[in-house]
């Protein structure tokens, strides 16, 4: 590896940046160019171990730090978070390849989610009733589970990490990040501007690393928590391992996101729509739409219409200021796409755009793969059955509002779906049958506000909670019931039989 004339990154715990205990690093690329430009180490258990030791070790102090001192840190953070917001962008175009506009808004979306956990104190007030019985009363309290870990994807090394930690941080806990050892930079940077801000040492820790620390963390006894964002398999690995280790896990997976496109929907407005929800940062979203299914005789012009918008995207590098879309984020996930366009031409979809044979000048090296588009996809092909995570859209055609949501509902993922129709019935009728965990009417991408939560359904999910929102809050939180009397001493209880209150 070629590791010797670029930055090396190291964890950070305890506050600071902490050298590696082992030998283990990995080369950063940047897509765009293919070039290596840091280099990160990779965690094995010790290094998990004495980042969970001092967010352990930290977790007293922190858990009694009242509610409003902990926000009042996370303002200052979401300030500083705004105030660097280019900055964080740009590292994550350079190493994730995603165009710097969509950078900056995923940013942006993070940001949100700090502004929510803001609202700690009110967040965590808890139930009150008052003469549940006789000078009884009665009240719940929320209470930090402890040390929590997260790991997350390379897609969003900004936005998926602040789902979780500052929503964690303000219900009291500890926590430890694993970020994707592809996209580390990001995730140091924000470990620093939170020590600006006043957060205490050891509060929040990262281990960089691969499945060894991963595995590492999902067992360690001190660990109460885990969350997880990235593909099903792993989600279910992370979930079995951590839950059969008695913790706490949201584990959210894989997708296959269908947009049902009936014949009333405003074409034009559609196809743009669609163009970007495909496309946009390569396709590599939990939450692209990456079948569009036509319903009826909307499916010719539809077709015709994203192929148009398809060729004409401007492909390049991220930070350049006319590129709509980037590379892919590595040569070997970039191979592993252009296998499936290799396998729907092979089972015999009808390739309308074809992106294997893009060519960006002056970056030959770089992992580009250029918008493609199957029409006639069947449910039996992979580049239906499989989640891509790149920029391939296939069109299903089908001839009923009602054989689309059964196709939609057979489907083993259920993360996000849209309908596009100016028909208030039809978008009723497919908001109340669809068994999907998010949903669009004439939103193409329906990741919901801060104060609502993330998360899919089936195949997309593993646990009961899903990430920020109100249920990020219970997640992070164990709820406390108290029931409270202060009775005179000549009215004292026995105590020997079951009281009734009333």
């Amino acid at each position: 590896m070629s590791t010797t004339a670029v930055a090396a990154i190291s964890h950070w715990i305890g506050g600071r940046s902490a050298e590696p205990l082992g030998p283990r690093r990995l080369d950063v690329t940047n897509p765009a160019t293919g070039a290596v430009i840091r280099s990160v180490a990779l965690a094995g258990a010790e290094d998990v171990d004495r980042a969970v030791k001092a967010a352990h070790a930290a977790f007293p102090d922190w858990q009694a730090t009242t509610p409003l001192r902990r926000a009042r840190i996370l303002t200052r953070f979401r300030e500083l978070l705004e105030r660097h917001q280019l900055e964080l962008a740009t590292l994550v175009s350079e190493e994730h390849g995603k165009v710097l506009a969509d950078a900056k808004g995923s940013v942006q979306r993070g940001i949100e989610v700090v502004e929510f956990a803001c609202g700690a104190p009110h967040l965590l007030k808890g139930e009150h009733a008052g003469g549940v019985g006789r000078d009884v009363d009665a009240y719940s309290r929320l209470q930090p589970l402890g040390v929590c870990v997260g790991i997350t994807p390379f897609n969003f090394p900004a936005m998926v990490p602040l789902w979780m930690f500052p929503v964690a941080l303000a219900c009291g806990n500890t926590f430890i990040l694993k970020p994707s050892e592809k996209v580390p930079s990001t995730s140091m940077r924000m470990a620093e501007l939170l020590r600006e801000a006043g957060l205490p040492d050891g509060v929040f820790n990262i281990v960089h690393g691969d499945k060894e620390a991963v595995d590492a963390l999902l067992v360690h006894p001190l660990v109460r928590a885990v969350s997880f964002v990235g593909s099903t398999p792993v989600a279910r690995h992370v979930y079995t391992t951590a839950a059969s280790a008695g913790k706490r896990v949201q584990a959210l997976g894989g997708a296959k996101n269908h947009a049902v496109i009936m014949a009333d929907a405003d074409l034009e407005f559609t196809a743009d729509a669609l163009t970007g929800a495909a496309f946009g940062s390569a396709g590599e979203r939990c939450m692209a739409i990456s079948v569009a299914v036509a319903v009826g005789e909307v499916a010719d012009p539809l077709v015709a219409r994203l192929a148009e918008k398809a060729r004409a995207l401007k492909v390049g590098p991220g930070t350049v200021a006319t590129s709509e879309m980037g590379p892919l984020v590595s040569r070997a996930h970039r191979d592993r796409v252009r296998g499936y366009v290799d396998d729907g031409v092979a089972s015999g979809a009808t390739l309308v755009v074809d992106g294997r044979g893009l060519v960006v000048a002056g970056h030959d090296s770089g992992f580009f793969l250029g918008p493609t588009i199957f029409d006639h996809v069947t449910e039996d092909m992979s580049i239906y059955r499989d989640e891509i995570f790149g920029p391939v859209l296939s069109v299903v055609r089908v001839a009923s509002l009602d054989e689309a949501i059964g196709l939609l509902n057979r489907n083993a993922y259920g993360n996000g779906c849209a309908i596009f129709t100016g028909s208030g019935a039809s978008a009723r009728r497919f908001e109340e049958h669809v068994e999907v965990g998010m949903v669009g009417i004439n939103v193409p991408i329906p990741v919901p506000m801060a104060f609502f939560s993330f998360g899919g359904w089936k195949q997309s999910l593993f646990g009961d909670l899903h990430v920020h929102g109100m249920e990020g809050v219970y997640f992070y939180t164990r709820t406390k019931a108290v029931t409270s009397r202060w009775p005179h001493v000549d009215r004292a209880s026995s105590g020997l039989v079951m009281p009734t209150l009333a």
